[in-house]
C-alpha cells in the first residue's frame, strides 16, 4: 500500500496523489495515473481499507469510485470497474510471507490488447513486484501512504476471524492423505509423472492463487471469458506436450525385447 514507494518500481505509475480520508471508518481515497504503451493513460479514483488480524496478517479491499477533487479529463480514460482483494500472511518459522490477490479491472482495454498485454507482461510485472518487495526493507523513510495507513487501519473483526479459524481448522482435520500400499506399489506399471520445473510451478500457484483480468469495455462476461479461456487453453497444451513427451518415454522402456 505504499504508492509512493510503487512508483519507483513500477513504470506505469506516472502519478499518485491522496484526495481524502476518514479516520473513523478507516477509508483512504486516492487518484493514481498509469501510463500504458500505445494507450491514453488510465485514470483510477480507488477507495480501500486495511484491516490487522491478531496474528499479523493483513487484510486490504480496494474498490473504484468517484471524488469531487477528481473531475473527469478528457486526456485520461477513467477505469469504471475495479475490485481487488489482498491478503497478508507470515509464513510461519520462516522470514517470508504468503500474499494472495484477487483482481477484478475494466480498464476499457479491448479483448485482443488484454490478451496481447497480459501474456507479455504480467510475469515481468510479478517479478518486479517480487523484487520490490524483498528490497522494501531497506526503505527507510516513511512515506505518506504508510503513515495514513498506521492511522487508519482497523482491528479484523473478531467474530469473522474466530469463523475463519475455525472453518481453516475443520478443513485441515477432513483432509486424508492417500498411502499407496507395499504391493500395490511394486506390482503397478504405472508411473508418476515427473516433477514440474519450479519456474512452471510457480507459474501455476499464480494462475491459483490470483489473476489479474483486463476486461473489454462493455462486455466485462465475454471479456473474463475470452480472457481465462486463453491462459487455461496454453496452459493445457504445455501439460499435454508434457505428459506426451513422459509417455513416449515410458514406452521405450517397457518395450519388450525380442
Amino acid at each position: 500500500m505504499d504508492n509512493e514507494y510503487r512508483t519507483e518500481w513500477d513504470n506505469t505509475v506516472t502519478k499518485h496523489e491522496q484526495l481524502q480520508y476518514d479516520e473513523n471508518s478507516g477509508v483512504e481515497v486516492g487518484r493514481t495515473i498509469k501510463k500504458f504503451l500505445l494507450l491514453t493513460p488510465r485514470e483510477y479514483i480507488l477507495a480501500w481499507r486495511v484491516w490487522e488480524t491478531n496474528d499479523k496478517s493483513f487484510y486490504c479491499f480496494i474498490k473504484e469510485c468517484e471524488h469531487p477533487l477528481a473531475p473527469r479529463q478528457k486526456k485520461f480514460v477513467r477505469v469504471r470497474l475495479l475490485r481487488s482483494g489482498w491478503c497478508i500472511r507470515k509464513i510461519p518459522g520462516r522470514d517470508a510471507c504468503k500474499i494472495t490477490v484477487l483482481h477484478h479491472e475494466d480498464n476499457g482495454m479491448n479483448i485482443e490488447m488484454a490478451k496481447l498485454a497480459f501474456s507479455k507482461g504480467i510475469w515481468s510485472y510479478i517479478c518486479k513486484m517480487n523484487n520490490a518487495l524483498r528490497l522494501y526493507s531497506q526503505h527507510r523513510s516513511l512515506s505518506v501512504s504508510i503513515l495514513t495507513m498506521q492511522r487508519l487501519m482497523k482491528k479484523f473483526p473478531e467474530d469473522l476471524e474466530a469463523a475463519m479459524d475455525a472453518s481453516n481448522g475443520q478443513s485441515q482435520n477432513t483432509a486424508a492423505t492417500i498411502v499407496p500400499s507395499t504391493q500395490t506399489s511394486r506390482t503397478s506399471s504405472c508411473k508418476l509423472p515427473g516433477k514440474k520445473s519450479s519456474r512452471q510451478m510457480i507459474a501455476s500457484g499464480l494462475l491459483l492463487i490470483g489473476s489479474i483480468v483486463c476486461l473489454s469495455r462493455g462486455r466485462s462476461n465475454l471479456g473474463a471469458q475470452l480472457a481465462m479461456a486463453f491462459f487455461l487453453k496454453k496452459a493445457f497444451k504445455q501439460e499435454k506436450e508434457s505428459g506426451s513427451s513422459t509417455s513416449r518415454g515410458r514406452t521405450d522402456v517397457t518395450r519388450p525385447r525380442r
